[in-house]
């Protein structure tokens, strides 16, 4: 007989939190373009105080959410590597927000879920379900109607903003590989202090000199509270959600987060919502739908041991 641990009914609990949590993620995430608009500072700025916050705020919890495993140098390695993929992926992104409208800057972030079925298979040996694909496909269909990125004629920082935003889309699909290949060495809160300790100071080095000098303690105080929101525990939220179901899936969840962004534009910075942009979101939550009712996922990383893992 099936132990409770290994039963299907504690499996499919495991999957259902990993889903939730996920998605609660990417619904926190969809409120920064709230909070940049109160916070003007240059992208790496910006960047550089989210990251460090992250870092400092992970500390207490990392404390007492150890894992009872000796890391690899390897697996060290990759730890490293998370720190310059996420450091990379943030300024970029940031960047491209700056420089075009957010409807093409997150559609072309957005193109991450789609690297992250093709790579998983590779990375991860997750045997990506056709189901996969379809929901990939019409969550991605939804979100160009949600955004419509055709609304507005392209100029020369439109294009520098699609190109930042597709860098950031290939820095954000391996961290959410790299995430999910480390979850076996490090708990959330490990994996979340440790690669701050190397996007920090890297993001810290990016910023102009005068930058601080020029930045109003309003929007500096905005920023940190974001970095401790959506920041620190969207991204805890992430990690503990991804070890409980296939990377596959979580990316197509995290299209939740361009979904919550655009309606809290329309209800709080007076952007309209046109017809489009109500099919755009009832596909994306359609292709979330799908993901969600896929049945058993194969070789996927359940919970881990840890304090924090149980809680949530």
């Amino acid at each position: 007989m099936a132990s409770n641990l290994t039963s299907p009914e504690h499996a499919a609990r495991s999957r259902a939190v990993g889903y939730a949590l996920v998605a609660m993620a990417a619904m926190s995430w969809g409120t920064w373009p709230l909070i940049l608009r109160h916070a003007p500072m240059s992208a790496s700025l910006q960047s550089a105080v989210l990251m460090t916050v992250i870092t400092l705020a992970s500390l207490p919890l990392m404390l007492r959410d150890r894992l009872d495993v000796r890391p690899t140098l390897a697996e060290w390695a990759a730890i490293a590597a998370l720190g310059v993929s996420d450091a990379l992926n943030t300024v970029l992104f940031f960047g491209a927000v700056q420089r075009t409208t957010v409807a093409i800057a997150v559609l072309t972030h957005y193109l991450a879920p789609i690297l992250v079925a093709f790579a998983a298979p590779l990375v991860l040996r997750e045997r990506v379900r056709a189901r996969t694909f379809v929901a990939i496909a019409i969550a991605f269909a939804g979100l160009v109607l949600l955004l419509e990125p055709w609304r507005a004629g392209l100029s020369r920082g439109d294009l520098l903003g699609a190109a930042l935003g597709t860098g950031s889309a290939f820095f954000y699909a391996a961290n959410v590989l790299v995430n999910k290949r480390l979850a076996r060495a490090f708990s959330g809160s490990e994996m979340m202090f440790f690669h701050g300790l190397v996007a920090a100071p890297l993001l810290v080095a990016l910023v102009a000199p005068g930058a601080y000098a020029e930045v109003s303690a309003h929007a500096l105080s905005t920023v940190v509270l974001g970095a401790l929101g959506p920041g620190t525990l969207g991204g805890l939220l992430f990690v503990w959600g991804i070890r409980r179901i296939a990377a596959s899936r979580a990316s197509v969840l995290t299209l939740l987060e361009p979904f919550v962004a655009v309606l809290l534009a329309a209800a709080f910075m007076g952007e309209s919502l046109r017809i489009a942009a109500f099919f755009g979101g009832a596909l994306i939550l359609g292709g979330a739908l799908l993901v969600i009712t896929g049945g058993v996922q194969p070789q996927c990383t359940t919970t881990n041991n840890t304090k924090l893992d149980e809680v949530s």
